[in-house]
């Protein structure tokens, strides 16, 4: 049974106070998290990132979710451009969807060679490796979703429009290739699973228990993140409140409601 949303909010909060905790642990530390996003199309990707990101400071916790790459960044190294949006000290970024785009659709679909997608696997487990040894904190989650869930989700965006826009011709191909997917998934999974950089597998049928457990797993493996709390006080304003007067002759817009 989906949890009701009422129950998901009142669990949510406590949640997000922690990770609120988590980002001014980062900036007074100077640390630096990498938390990587992947999962089937309609897995709750974009749902779990904004959960994390909607109390936080916005120029703090970024999320990177890049375009197709352009004809100068195919003649780049493969990872050149994620290198590019990696944090700095204190920051946090969410790839929504990564580097490991390659071993996914560009594998399914063709839009890699053979040699790529080869070198790629060779190499992502040095990439990351590299990552952490220089301190970041990566974190890599696979959101996953059976593939009758999947069906249900593609159907309300199909039926709704404010959703239609997550439907893409690349998700709609991506129902006849359902296997291939996984297959592609499997695959990635064995070559980049290690000891430094773990993936970390969090059941998306229900997206709500999904996103909570996601997060409950991140709060329990960074590092304790326990600072003395702020006290925020706000000096006397120092005359009678004015009431708020333009010199302009641009006129407010009317009131709608």
């Amino acid at each position: 049974m989906s949890m009701k949303k009422n129950k998901y909010e009142s669990l949510l909060e406590p949640l997000q106070q922690e990770l609120s905790n988590v980002a001014r642990w980062l900036q007074h530390t100077g640390k630096r998290l990498v938390i990587v996003f992947e999962g089937r199309d309609a897995a709750g990707k974009g749902g779990s990132i904004h959960a994390i990101a909607q109390r936080l400071n916005p120029r703090q916790v970024r999320v990177a979710a890049l375009a197709k790459p352009t004809e100068r960044e195919r003649t780049q190294w493969y990872f050149q451009r994620y290198a590019g949006q990696l944090p700095a000290a204190g920051e946090c970024v969410m790839f929504d969807r990564s580097w490991y785009n390659r071993a996914g659709v560009e594998r399914v679909m063709g839009y890699c060679t053979p040699a790529e997608y080869a070198l790629f696997l060779q190499q992502v487990p040095l990439f990351e490796r590299m990552l952490v040894e220089d301190g970041i904190l990566l974190f890599k989650y696979w959101l996953a979703v059976d593939q009758e869930e999947q069906e249900a989700r593609f159907a309300e965006r199909a039926q709704d429009p404010l959703k239609r826009w997550k439907l893409s011709p690349i998700d709609l191909e991506a129902r006849r290739l359902y296997a291939e997917y996984g297959r592609a998934r499997d695959a990635m999974l064995r070559a980049s699973h290690t000891r430094h950089a773990p993936w970390h597998i969090v059941d998306f049928n229900d997206q709500r228990r999904g996103r909570l457990n996601l997060i409950r797993h991140l709060l329990e493996h960074v590092p304790d993140v326990a600072l003395a709390a702020e006290t925020l006080k706000l000096p006397p304003l120092g005359h009678a409140p004015l009431a708020e007067r333009y010199t302009t002759k641009i006129k407010p817009i009317r009131s709608y409601y």
